[in-house]
């Protein structure tokens, strides 16, 4: 009887270690679904400051780019300003150049009324 008894007990003790061990298994199998959503709820987090950080450096690029434009457009005004100043000055000198010539035209005119012809 203590045989069977024994084996009776060694019976529970297996039955008992096979189902505690299941049950450890059942429970961490239940957590490692706790942590497939927070692991999963991470990814989502780091997707988003992923967006947001991409929407930061397009901004930043976006504004930099305008700030760039808005230089040249500047600049190119700039340009067009000294330009329409230099063709005054240009156009100034000319007009003096052209008097002059004009006034030589008249002398050579003058000149050529009053001095007697060589034919």
């Amino acid at each position: 009887m203590a045989i069977f008894i024994m084996s009776d007990s060694q019976s529970r003790y297996s039955i008992i270690q096979c189902l505690t061990q299941t049950k450890l298994e059942i429970i961490s199998a239940k957590s490692q679904l706790d942590a497939d959503i927070t692991q999963k709820k991470q990814s989502v987090d780091e997707a988003k400051e992923a967006l947001k950080d991409w929407e930061a450096t397009i901004k930043s690029e976006n504004d930099r780019q305008k700030r760039e434009a808005q230089r040249n457009i500047d600049k190119l005004g700039r340009d067009a300003k000294n330009a329409a100043e230099r063709k005054k000055i240009k156009e100034d000198t000319y007009d003096k150049k052209i008097q002059a010539i004009d006034k030589a035209l008249e002398q050579i005119q003058k000149i050529s009324e009053t001095a007697p012809s060589t034919n």
